[in-house]
């Protein structure tokens, strides 16, 4: 795994040097269906981020109580899954409506959290796939942040398009990154500093767009067992 894990790092830094970008790109291991073993080996392998995407999963795979590692829910976050949703993860990554930031904060303040959050933008236009699709709805959001003090906005994130053409999922990326630099200019008092997209198949892509977090399973961790 210590091999996996340094091969991907090294494709994210080329990416990097490609683009001419200085920053860092934020490794995120995709640890769904694998067991907690699997996530121990990779943090004794230096990964300390990890990615899940069912509520009930994580609160039976991990420990209530961890301090060597993060814990984020990417998958889709149903509403009545809210309030154990807050008391098991380090952040949410995926929230896709005004309806869930407000249940989140109502759930976080009763547990005297703040919670981050990133808001899922769909950029793909596939309607199987979660996100805001409405831009009232979604700087709606931002517009009444200063409010919400259980959440803590911090970026965006998106899935890009089921293709391998690199137009089409380059051009869903930049909207994103767009997005977010149209977000930092109307509302500078919040912080957009995470652009989580890219994923195993477009990762580099989504670096040399700008991206800030990819999100990489089955190339860390090998196949996913599904039963």
């Amino acid at each position: 795994m210590a091999d996996r894990i340094a091969g991907i790092l090294d494709r994210m830094q080329q990416a990097m040097l490609s683009c001419g970008r200085v920053d860092t790109v934020e490794l995120m291991a995709v640890s769904k269906t694998h067991p907690l073993e699997a996530v121990l080996a990779a943090v004794d392998c230096g990964q300390l981020l990890f990615g899940e995407n069912r509520v009930q999963e994580i609160q039976t795979k991990f420990p209530e109580t961890r301090s060597a590692y993060q814990v984020h829910l990417i998958g889709h976050l149903q509403s009545n899954k809210v309030r154990k949703a807050v008391g098991l993860v380090d952040a949410i990554d995926s929230v896709d409506s005004l309806k869930l930031v407000r249940l989140i904060n109502t759930e976080a303040l009763k547990l005297e959290k703040r919670i981050p959050i990133l808001l899922e933008w769909n950029t793909s236009g596939e309607t199987a796939k979660s996100g805001f699709t409405d831009e009232r709805e979604f700087f709606a959001v931002l517009d009444e942040a200063p409010q919400l003090q259980g959440v803590e906005i911090r970026g965006l994130m998106t899935i890009g398009p089921l293709t391998d053409n690199e137009t089409m999922v380059r051009t869903a990326f930049a909207k994103l990154r767009d997005l977010a630099r149209t977000c930092s200019e109307r509302y500078p008092a919040l912080s957009f500093d995470t652009l989580s997209m890219g994923m195993s198949q477009d990762f580099l892509w989504a670096i040399k767009e700008g991206s800030t977090m990819v999100r990489i399973g089955t190339a860390i961790f090998g196949g996913r067992d599904y039963r």
